[in-house]
């Protein structure tokens, strides 16, 4: 915006106007060229993207694999190649091995659902 203000003032000078008139031009045409042009220009390539999320929050949704039975009352899950203490949110016991699924993270500890799998077509 500021370049096309430059360029207006430059063709003022071509035309021969003197220095309080090129500035002149060149502030009109800057700001007509900022509240005209911008909007456009910001909606065009404005490209909104999810921001990632981090720390622990983004553990949630993911998969681990249970290291010590999980129950209501707790148990160990590998997460991320992290070792978690972890308890199942329906108070099932999830067995060393098995697939779970993070639903939340309360303090220190993950909450888990195990994975349901869906089943095979038979062949």
């Amino acid at each position: 915006m500021l370049a096309g203000g430059a360029l207006a003032g430059a063709v003022a000078a071509a035309f021969g106007a003197d220095f309080p008139g090129q500035a002149i031009v060149a502030s009109v045409s800057a700001v007509a060229l900022l509240v005209g042009v911008r909007p456009w220009v910001k909606r065009r390539f404005n490209v909104k993207t999810e921001r990632p999320t981090v720390g622990i929050a983004g553990n949630v949704g993911r998969t681990a694999t249970v290291l010590e039975t999980v129950t209501l009352a707790g148990g160990r899950i590998n997460l991320s190649g992290e070792t978690w203490s972890a308890r199942s949110q329906g108070g099932d016991a999830i067995l060393p091995g098995d697939k779970v699924e993070v639903i939340a993270i309360d303090g220190a500890t993950a909450v888990v659902a195990p994975v349901t799998l869906p089943p095979q077509p038979l062949p």
